[in-house]
């Protein structure tokens, strides 16, 4: 597009060439248009249209009473800090579609309401892991120890934590005063009591990190025990245990984790109580499509995407030019890609494939 402006300073200069005995072919070339074109802009002084055009919205549109509804719906108190990607799969669980991720973005955009929502910074894409592949839950697990302040410096309180790889649940957690070997071995018992170790034909993998009181002989001898094998961090490789780490990540970015540290070893304690019943049944998981660790343990997901998949395609139905890209054969179930004439439902939910790195 070439603004009015230029096009009668590219108008003089021709002409001026032209009566300077060049061609006119050659003196358009030069200026990098045709001579037809040069003909249409010496007869037509009204410069390019389409800046100006009266373009009718599109019958697909979203219209002002469906944008604020996504705005009311993205301020509601459950939702304020949770982006589309979360509030589009659990309006779908409730049987609610308003509009896809995209339109949520553009909405929000449009009102000055698109901003990273959390305190914890904009995730950022990460290779996947290559070991250790968990397909249900009870195969893989993870744990680490982390510091949690209180109002004295250079005091700490502990939080032991074991996650459950496959499902992102937390199977079992205590918070210390002290970094012990004792109280990571008791966890260890309880843990596997809980869940049921000595009934398992194939007992979980325990993944950690080269910490000293993870590779401590006592721990040692209680993995050896309850016949759980252990797994470690690479060679060279100061922290190889991302998925315990993003659960840190969450904790201490939650609204509910006091930033002047905990005054008492109980408040720690209750906070991680708190913290946990959350975690594993209600906080969203954006790791396993937008359910709840609870639901992915119990195999409850399948039949949750199963159903959000029927509202996403209930709602192309009714309206088919809103969903971009190639919607006659795809369409998008939070971070799974369907083919109609390729996969089920089924196929796509059970597509669980998740791995660690391990040594």
């Amino acid at each position: 597009m070439t603004r009015l402006e230029d096009r009668q300073r590219m108008v003089r200069c021709i002409e001026q060439a032209m009566a300077d005995g060049a061609r006119a072919a050659k003196a358009c070339e030069a200026a990098g248009i045709t001579v037809r074109t040069l003909r249409r802009w010496q007869a037509d002084g009204t410069g390019d249209g389409r800046a100006d055009a009266q373009r009718p919205l599109p019958s697909h549109a979203l219209t002002s009473d469906e944008k604020a509804a996504m705005l009311q719906v993205a301020n509601e108190p459950r939702f304020a800090e949770m982006p589309p990607a979360r509030i589009v799969p659990m309006l779908a669980d409730e049987g609610r579609y308003l509009a896809s991720e995209s339109s949520f973005h553009r909405v929000l955009k449009a009102n000055g309401q698109l901003k990273h929502r959390g305190r914890a910074k904009a995730p950022a894409p990460r290779k996947a892991p290559t070991t250790h592949v968990a397909t249900a839950p009870g195969q893989v697990w993870c744990w680490d120890i982390t510091w949690l302040p209180t109002p004295v410096l250079g005091r700490w309180f502990y939080l032991y934590l074991i996650m459950d790889l496959y499902s992102r649940k937390i199977v079992g957690y205590e918070v210390h005063a002290v970094e012990s070997d004792d109280h990571a071995a008791l966890l260890l018992k309880k843990t596997a009591l809980a869940e049921g170790v000595h009934g398992m034909d194939t007992k979980p993998i325990l993944h950690g990190d080269n910490g000293a009181v993870l590779k401590a002989t006592t721990v040692l001898s209680m993995l050896h025990w309850l016949g759980i094998p252990p797994s470690y961090s690479r060679p060279r490789v100061s922290n190889d245990n991302a998925f315990v780490e993003s659960l840190f990540r969450t904790a201490k970015y939650h609204p509910s984790f006091p930033t002047g540290g905990f005054a008492t070893l109980t408040d720690a304690r209750q906070w991680a109580l708190k913290l946990v019943s959350w975690y594993n049944n209600d906080h969203r998981h954006s790791g396993i499509r937008y359910v709840t660790p609870s639901q992915r343990h119990a195999r409850q997901d399948r039949a949750l995407l199963a159903g959000r998949a029927a509202v996403y395609m209930d709602a192309r139905r009714r309206n088919p030019r809103r969903w971009s890209g190639n919607t006659r054969n795809w369409t998008p179930i939070g971070h799974v890609t369907l083919n109609p004439e390729r996969d089920s439902l089924a196929a796509v939910a059970a597509d669980t494939r998740i791995s660690a790195k391990a040594a």
